[in-house]
């Protein structure tokens, strides 16, 4: 009987699980040698403790962590972006823009948001051992689409 209701209750509220993703808009940005531009990343979790990551790639290299931004803290940013680099996660809003201030020719990339657990330039499964206990751990993203931005000169 419980049950019944249950299903019942859930065909009126539309229950569902949260799938965990991150959406990019499609397309290009095009944006000229010394402006600044905004990358956009919305997302959904199920966790109640998000964390995002920002990847750069070009050509045929591999994707290149640039930041993470938890929910809760200040995150973690590659040395090398520090000075142009930043996102904030807005939790309310489901968000982690990606700001580049004074664009370069090199910044030409296709730029990647990614949803906790995240690993790249690894193709097989991690394993943390604590005493007779082994944690097999994901090496696949949540990622979603990208966003390639093309950066020309004035």
């Amino acid at each position: 009987m419980l049950l019944y209701f249950f299903l019942l209750f859930c065909h009126f509220t539309e229950c569902r699980a949260q799938q965990d993703n991150v959406l990019q808009p499609e397309g290009d940005v095009t944006a000229a040698e010394g402006e600044a531009v905004t990358l956009d990343c919305q997302y959904n979790s199920s966790s109640s403790n998000d964390y995002l990551f920002w990847y750069k790639q070009d050509g045929d290299n591999s994707p290149q962590f640039i930041l993470s931004r938890p929910q809760f803290g200040t995150g973690n940013t590659e040395k090398e972006y520090e000075e142009r680099f930043s996102s904030t996660l807005n939790p309310t809003l489901r968000s982690v823009p990606l700001k580049i201030q004074k664009l370069q020719l090199s910044d030409s990339a296709v730029y990647y948001c990614a949803l906790q657990p995240t690993v790249t330039g690894n193709t097989k499964t991690l394993y943390k051992t604590f005493g007779a206990k082994t944690t097999q751990y994901s090496t696949t993203s949540t990622r979603g689409s990208h966003t390639l931005l093309n950066c020309s000169r004035m």
